[in-house]
């Protein structure tokens, strides 16, 4: 059988469009990059030589009419996500969402109506959900090598201590700031793992100097038998563990930043390497536990990570040969828990999720 191409118009040509949404789509079989709509221009030149000059879009709107193009992918400022996506719907296209999916659950809400009433897929780039430590943490888990979860911390840290000048992501627009940047992925995770929690308490901060909106958080997501804890800094120079996990079997703790996002910036494609994904021992997570009634204590190997898999199972979704896996919904209850954190803070006080 021959794959069915899919042709793709991409709208937003910053860090989002050009490290995690061009190459992908130039990776996965079934995509073809039709055109693309870069609202700063100042790549213009290289994607002409690279493509022809008709992959240049001069405004979003010729994308969403073009009858050619069956999915649109929208990496854009998150306040500008909604809008789009609701015009491509309309347009009966698909659509693929850079995370966060929304600002607020009521427009995710109206654009998953939407979905419905046009017969098209919407879904999510929760990508990190194929991040190798994660998939390695999911493994652990899935497996009971850990017992009962007693204990789930996941960080997502940095060290930026200027705050970048001109970036919508350190302005105050709607849906800017590191909740929405950073927390949206460890919010997914932890629900991948656990499902939705019961309460939620965060700890919102702005903690450097000149920042306009969140810079830090700490949540406290409460499920029935434990309490997951969800961090971020953008002033951490020295990083601790990205997950620490107890049980009660036994601990795995995880460091080291999954590496496709490097390889990506430096212009790699998975397509160029076989080992795609795959993380340096140095940074393989560390094993304590008893298997099979023997004490194991040591360093795991990691999963690869595969961010071509967001892109290969909307092919096989679309062209009706697989089930969804980030469904719009799951990217909604992710808005909707950012949202109950956001008002956790303000009121210093614990916040009922149903």
């Amino acid at each position: 059988t021959v794959m069915k191409k899919l042709k793709v118009g991409l709208i937003g040509y910053g860090s989002g469009g050009r490290i995690f949404h061009e190459p992908l789509i130039n990776s996965v079989e079934g995509f073809e990059l039709q055109r693309i709509f870069n609202r700063s221009g100042k790549d213009n030149d290289q994607l002409i030589e690279k493509y022809g000059r008709h992959i240049i879009a001069d405004k979003a709107d010729d994308i969403l009419s073009d009858p050619e193009i069956d999915l649109v992918v929208i990496a854009l400022p998150n306040f500008m996500h909604f809008e789009i996506a609701k015009k491509a719907l309309k347009k009966g296209k698909h659509v693929l969402v850079e995370k966060p999916f929304t600002v607020t659950p009521y427009e995710a809400d109206q654009l998953i109506a939407l979905s419905k009433k046009a017969g098209k897929i919407i879904t999510v780039n929760h990508n990190r959900r194929y991040d190798s430590d994660f998939r390695t943490v999911k493994k652990i888990l899935d497996a009971g090598f850990l017992g009962n979860t007693v204990e789930y911390e996941a960080h997502f840290d940095r060290f930026r201590s200027e705050v970048r000048q001109g970036s919508w992501k350190e302005d105050t627009a709607p849906g800017s700031g590191i909740l929405y940047d950073l927390g949206s992925h460890l919010i997914d995770q932890a629900k991948a793992l656990f499902g939705m929690p019961e309460e939620i308490f965060a700890c919102l901060d702005i903690q450097r100097e000149g920042a306009r909106t969140t810079d830090s958080f700490d949540i406290l997501l409460r499920y029935s038998n434990f309490t997951a804890r969800l961090k971020a800094g953008m002033l951490v120079r020295e990083q601790g563990p990205k997950y620490t996990i107890h049980g009660t079997r036994g601990s795995f703790i995880k460091y080291g930043m999954d590496v496709q996002e490097h390889c990506l910036k430096q212009g790699e494609l998975p397509v160029d390497r076989p080992d795609w994904g795959k993380e340096p021992e140095s940074i393989w997570g560390r094993l304590n536990t008893d298997i099979e009634g023997v004490h194991f204590c040591g360093n795991i190997e990691s999963e690869h990570g595969d961010y071509q898999m967001v892109y290969k199972n909307l092919h096989d979704a679309i062209c009706g040969s697989g089930m969804l896996h980030i469904t719009p919904e799951q990217a909604r209850d992710t808005i909707r828990l950012i949202e109950l954190a956001q008002k956790s803070s303000e009121m210093k006080c614990w916040i009922s999720v149903n």
